[in-house]
């Protein structure tokens, strides 16, 4: 008698990714898998719009090296444990313009020579405030810029370190924050508030 041979059985951490993957998500809104949950959120509007834009128009004025944005690019982000990877979508990546990373660049894309994310806290500030920070340093991303619209202050994480940054620098809205290479100016926060 011949045994047969069976497909494995897909593990939860495999079916998770394979139900994420193939979400519908209503227009309007957006779907992250992080750190093992589906995160559905509304695209940006009103205030939190308002500080995307501010920070984009300064990044294109002012800084050394020439950027580009993408504020629709996912990207798949390691994680710990036996889980799937995380697959964010940040309010906003910056890349050096040279190396043209966002063109016909896949849904969820590497996060290879990005420069920095950017994120707006909403209604799930903790999100921002902690998980996101802690995939987007095990990633290696090399700087994360938190606008926490609730504590009124702009945090940049930098020298990431295994799972969490090494370094931050917080300022209340209103003060300049000085912002390292590739960008090389200081952000004013003034019109955050």
């Amino acid at each position: 008698m011949t045994a047969m041979a069976h497909e494995p059985m897909p593990t939860q951490e495999e079916l998770l990714l394979e139900s994420f993957l193939a979400l519908e998500t209503p227009e309007g809104f957006k779907a992250e898998l992080i750190e093992g949950e589906i995160v559905v959120s509304p695209t940006p509007v009103g205030d939190h719009q308002d500080a995307i834009d501010i920070i984009t128009e300064q990044m294109y004025a002012n800084s050394a090296v020439r950027m580009q944005q993408s504020a629709n690019s996912g990207l798949v982000l390691p994680r710990g444990g036996r889980c799937p990877k995380n697959h964010i979508i940040p309010d906003i990546t910056f890349a050096p313009r040279e190396l043209r990373i966002f063109r016909s660049a896949p849904p969820w894309m590497p996060c290879n020579d990005i420069a920095m994310v950017v994120e707006v806290t909403s209604s799930r500030a903790d999100i921002d405030r902690i998980t996101k920070r802690h995939c987007y340093a095990r990633a290696g991303i090399p700087l994360y810029l938190l606008v926490d619209r609730e504590c009124e202050t702009v945090t940049l994480f930098s020298e990431p370190a295994g799972e969490d940054y090494g370094d931050a620098h917080r300022t209340a809205f209103g003060k300049p924050l000085p912002l390292p290479a590739p960008f090389s100016f200081d952000l004013e926060t003034s019109e955050l508030s």
